[in-house]
């Protein structure tokens, strides 16, 4: 599943690393916390390996 925006694909990329335990878990903010806590370290790295050419910064909300 590919990421939507440079801004998941930057938050999956934290949660990442976070979960592989390169940095602490409590710096996570935000959706890098909750995507953490409720994904796979598998999807997270198909989300984070997004390439971010193309996207936009946000995904719209509708």
């Amino acid at each position: 599943m590919p990421a939507k925006s440079k801004a998941q694909q930057k938050a999956a990329g934290a949660a990442l690393a976070a979960k592989r335990g390169d940095m602490p878990k409590s710096e996570l903010k935000g959706a890098s916390k909750s995507m953490a806590k409720s994904m796979t370290e598998k999807e997270l790295h198909d989300l984070a390996a997004t390439s971010r050419k193309g996207k936009p910064e946000h995904a719209d909300k509708s």
